[in-house]
């Protein structure tokens, strides 16, 4: 440089200045490769300024920064993609002008590696990753590592890391604990890129881009993660990442170690707990995207955020009211709400100048009138109504969204045909009306529709035939036509036209479903994902299925079809994750009894005619319902296949000898159903022990014998426990008081002799009670009197003590604390059930004495509310504090001893629907207030000690005589017994014993025998006035 002019050196340096600031620059933003993501319009990829990658080359790559590359490459198999990728990368050439790669800084260093989108194949990420400790911005996005974990070490060495891209990698294990040490970390994605096709109830078809299995990656301490990353700006762990064990702490942890965060995308993360009201205060948010979690409690006021322009929540167990200032959030682009069903409010009047594009409050309580402002909302492209809480007219100013590319409308009070002015919505790709009041036949309009990808039509009043016009719609994907009233045959191969097609529902309609006639080649045929035809009147198995190698959900179930499943359909279904054939006539498998199933999450076979060995998935089961069929044995190593099955029921089949301990080892089973069947010996302690999950177990009406495991856990997570109708004996486990979550405890029907169960009181969940029929003894309550320890069962809906020794007075005090039979709860669900997770509901059954005869409840009501104390051997009077329990339908104390008047309290049982207090020695009158019990429909009063005249009522003349049989002193209708209307002198009755009484009569014979027998009729009538309580 010596030997150039000083002018041109000066030219010089001021040029490599130039470059080394266009290379600090460039160096802070990522590279225009990064795989795209759904808050791309905020953080998107920037590309690396040409002049700076150029100044970086000044100075060429180190060796041992090539070295460290290099050895990446051999990591990944050698295929197509891999040759496309690093064509460029090639030994002895300057590694900082190879394809992905760039070195910010004049040192040789790389200092940006972006091999996004490239789809290689790998087996794992090599640790030489870590010698690039320039690293500024990493993208391996969309690449396959199968499954492999991440290293636990390396991360940390990357120190000027701001960008760290593994999004769609199919990585698992733990997240490294180096990446929370990255404090330079703008931008950390971790997700799974997902598609998620909605259906219209509470199931929707997931589909992985990458990953083989969502929440791959766990990440148990959240907090730990995201504690020193203040800088951290956008952060995306959608679907792969498993944050189910972190509680509620992960919104506060965010809060408060992510101040500048401006993404958050957590989708899928089986996030839990309310979102806290302190996110609110991250000012810099523009993208919330909780959706598809556990998320409960109400929606924080997110309308205080100004940059905010995406809020989408869709599908959690959010509730209470939203507000409509959200609605009106002026930069606000998308607000989904989608599936929420307790969250409630209104739509607000729209003005002219919102932002618009995406509304959603389908599947929630929103109500009230759709307003005709929504006609304002003229970027909108995805307005979703589907709240069956909506009336009134649909607006006809929704035909003047020209841009609306999606419509979902519900509402039962919205009436007539489907508007006219959906046909100006030329470019809606979706159309969605469910759970409405329209009726009438499909418009022809609709064949024109020539954009619809996807047509709902479900759970209306819709009639007539499937016209042949919606075959015009050669774009469909997604048709749902179920649960309406169309009419006529349908032909499967006339779906052949539908190219597309890969969801289809014609479920719950009057339709009778053929095969048809095959006049088409194979090639033409539509690769089906997703087939419901239950109730299709269908009568044989679909030939049409053989063609059906993709399908992944199908649901024959509620038809009428026989025979044997065909061979060639267990060949087919390869990639079959769902298979619904309950209720048909099936009398065989057509296999045996491992089936060739990979990967199945719910299998149902129940309500049908199989036999012998129940069939097992070989590989991934979830669901298994083999119930109510004939199957007579159990595989004996079937549970080396069950060791992720979380639900297995097979009632009420023929099973026999011992249950196999071998369920033991199953130990992700969360329900087991066994009951109605012929096991005996005993219950296997490892089920009360050894299954950390399990949340109902039913054994009832087996032969089990011997007494109750008492080596209950102290996890113990049950919920229900049915054992009624075997022959087990001794004493309730102690060891049930670890298990407070239990709802349900029927014990019914066995030979167990214990006493009153006060120790469970702490049991705060526990609802019904189920003791009849054993030979428990003494004292309900005893404690009450003998010392101060409680006896209370708060949540109590059904206490069945019948048919027991039980004896004693039955304690007011106890009767007082039976609070969830005073105050009605309106936070629970109506029904008590257990939910298997997008498979559907198990509802708890109990078999009680209802209104005189036994009845099984197949669905127990949270109304129901429920006393039966029959049959024991209780004495004193009927404590007045029955009165109290204003919710009570059904009061049972029939054959006791229970002396005294009937208390006047009972009147106050307004829901009472049956009463039954036979066979006691009641005394005195019928209380005038028990006739103004509107609800009663079974009244039992008969062989007491009752007497006077029975109200008079028109509701009281409904009961016949039996109700009141047996009491000599009663009379009035309905006994044919009339009562003497006397009007007697209002006399105080001596007090002379029965000797002056009869020296009396025998005077009176002085004056005839007439006068002396008028004397003893006289004296049989009671003398004193009748005055009736009002």
């Amino acid at each position: 440089m010596a030997h150039h002019d000083p002018t041109l050196r000066m030219l010089l340096l001021l040029l490599l200045v130039q470059m080394s600031q266009l290379v600090a620059v460039g160096s802070l933003l990522p590279p225009a490769a990064a795989a795209p993501t759904h808050t791309e319009h905020l953080t998107g990829a920037v590309p690396l300024p040409q002049a700076a990658a150029e100044a970086a080359a000044v100075v060429p790559c180190r060796p041992d920064q090539e070295w460290a590359l290099l050895r990446l490459k051999r990591s990944f198999s050698i295929t197509d993609k891999f040759m496309a990728a690093f064509r460029s990368w090639r030994a002895g050439t300057d590694c900082c002008r190879w394809d992905g790669v760039s070195c910010g800084y004049a040192d040789g260093r790389v200092t940006s590696l972006d091999l996004g989108g490239r789809h290689l194949v790998s087996g794992g990420l090599d640790p030489s990753l870590f010698r690039l400790t320039s690293l500024e911005y990493l993208s391996l996005a969309s690449n396959d590592f199968n499954v492999s974990e991440l290293p636990s070490t390396g991360f940390e060495r990357l120190t000027n890391l701001t960008h760290l891209n593994l999004r769609s990698t199919n990585i698992a294990g733990n997240v490294p604990a180096g990446i929370g040490s990255l404090t330079n970390l703008v931008s950390l994605d971790l997700s799974a890129d997902f598609k998620i096709y909605t259906l219209t109830d509470d199931n929707y078809v997931l589909y992985l881009n990458s990953s083989r299995n969502p929440h791959q990656l766990i990440e148990s301490n959240f907090e730990n993660l995201v504690a020193n990353l203040r800088n951290l700006r956008e952060l995306n762990l959608g679907l792969l990442l498993d944050l189910s064990d972190n509680g509620d702490r992960w919104c506060k942890a965010l809060v408060n170690s992510c101040p500048k965060l401006q993404v958050l995308g957590l989708s899928y993360c089986l996030l839990s707990g309310p979102i806290c009201g302190e996110l609110s205060h991250l000012h810099s948010l523009s993208v919330i995207d909780l959706s598809f979690n556990h998320l409960s409690g109400p929606i924080p006021d997110f309308s205080n955020i100004p940059n905010l322009t995406v809020l989408q929540l869709r599908c959690n167990w959010l509730e209470g009211w939203v507000s409509p200032l959200i609605f009106q959030h002026k930069n606000l682009v998308t607000i989904d709400l989608y599936h929420n069903l307790e969250i409630h409010g209104n739509l607000p009047i729209f003005s002219t100048g919102s932002h618009l594009e995406t509304v959603s409050v389908s599947e929630t309580k929103f109500n009230g009138t759709i307003p005709d402002s929504i006609g304002n909302l003229k970027s909108l492209k995805e307005l979703g109504l589907g709240a069956s809480g909506f009336s009134g007219n649909l607006p006809p100013s929704i035909g003047n969204l020209r841009s609306l590319n999606s419509l979902e409308i519900s509402g039962l009070g919205l009436s007539g045909s489907m508007p006219s002015w959906v046909a100006n919505l030329s470019s809606l790709t979706t159309l969605q009306f469910t759970d409405c009041g329209l009726s009438g036949s499909i418009p022809s309009f609709l064949g024109d529709m020539r954009n619809l990808t996807k047509l709902v039509l479900s759970n209306c009043n819709f009639s007539g035939t499937i016209p042949s016009h919606i075959f015009n719609l050669t774009q469909l994907q997604i048709l749902l036509l179920h649960s309406n009233n169309f009419i006529g045959t349908v032909e499967l191969t006339s779906m052949w036209i539908l190219p597309d097609l890969f969801i289809l529902d014609l479920s719950d309609n009057k339709l009778v479903v053929v095969d048809g006639t095959d006049n088409s080649s194979i090639v033409s045929i539509p690769k089906l994902r997703v087939l419901r035809l239950s109730r299709c009147n269908i009568s044989k198995f679909p030939n049409f299925l053989r063609h059906q190698d993709e399908i992944i959900s199908l649901d024959l179930s509620h038809n009428q079809i026989d025979g044997a499943i065909p061979q060639w359909a267990w060949e087919t279904w390869n990639e079959m994750e769902r298979l619904f054939l309950g209720n048909n006539k099936f009398t065989s498998v057509g296999h045996d009894p491992f089936l060739p199933m990979s990967h199945i999450d719910g299998l149902d076979l129940s309500f049908n005619m199989f036999e012998g060995p129940i069939p097992i998935p070989q590989g991934y089961a979830n669901m298994l319902d083999y119930s109510n069929n004939r199957f007579s044995s159990i595989p004996f190593n079937f549970t080396t296949h069950l060791k992720d099955v979380s639900f297995f029921k097979a009632a009420r089949n023929n099973f026999s000898g011992k249950i196999p301990q071998s369920f033991c080892s199953a130990t992700s089973l969360q329900l087991i159903d066994l009951s109605y069947n012929s096991f005996d010996g005993t219950i296997p302690s490892c089920l009360m022990d050894n299954l950390q999950y399990l949340e109902v177990l039913n054994l009832k009406e087996n032969e089990l014998q011997g007494e109750f495991p008492n080596n209950i856990n102290e996890n113990c997570s049950f919920e229900s426990l049915i054992f009624s109708g075997n022959r087990i004996e001794g004493q309730l486990p102690r060891s049930l008081a670890f298990c407070k979550y239990l709802e349900v405890l029927d014990v019914g029907n066995n030979q167990i002799n214990d006493s009153f169960p006060c120790w469970m009181s702490t049991l705060n969940a526990l609802q019904v009670l189920v003791l009849k029929s054993n030979k428990f003894f003494g004292q309900v309550a005893q404690h009450f009197a003998e010392e101060k320890s409680t006896c209370e069962f708060q949540s109590a809906r059904i206490v069945d003590l019948a048919s027991n020794r039980f004896s004693g007075t039955l304690p007011q005090e106890w009767f007082k604390k039976l609070k969830a039979m005073m105050i009605e709860d309106s936070n629970v669900t109506l029904v008590m059930e257990f939910d298997i997770t997008r498979l559907g509901k198990y509802d708890y059954t109990v078999a009680l004495t209802y209104k005189g005869s036994e009845i099984i409840f197949t669905k127990i009501l949270r109304t129901l509310v429920f006393i039966d104390l029959s049959d024991n051997a209780f004495h004193g009077s009927i404590p007045e504090a029955i009165g109290e329990l204003v919710l009570l339908n059904v009061l049972n104390i029939s054959h006791n001893s229970l002396t005294g008047p009937i208390p006047s309290q009972l009147g106050r049982l307004a829901q009472l629907e049956s009463l039954d207090i036979s066979s006691n020695e009641l005394s005195g009158e019928i209380p005038q207030q028990l006739a103004s019990l509107d609800f009663l429909t079974v009244l039992n009063l008969s062989y007491n000690k009752l007497e006077g005249e029975i109200p008079e009522s028109p509701h009281f003349l409904t009961f016949s005589n039996s109700s009141f049989l047996g009491n000599d002193g009663l009379c009035g209708r309905p006994l044919s017994k009339g009562c003497i209307n006397i009007t007697s002198l209002n006399v105080i009755p001596s007090k002379k014993n029965s000797l002056d009484v009869l020296l009396f009569l025998f005077a009176g014979l002085g004056f005839g025998f007439g006068f002396a027998l008028s004397i003893v009729v006289i004296w049989g009538i009671p003398i004193r006035k009748r005055s009736r309580v009002r």
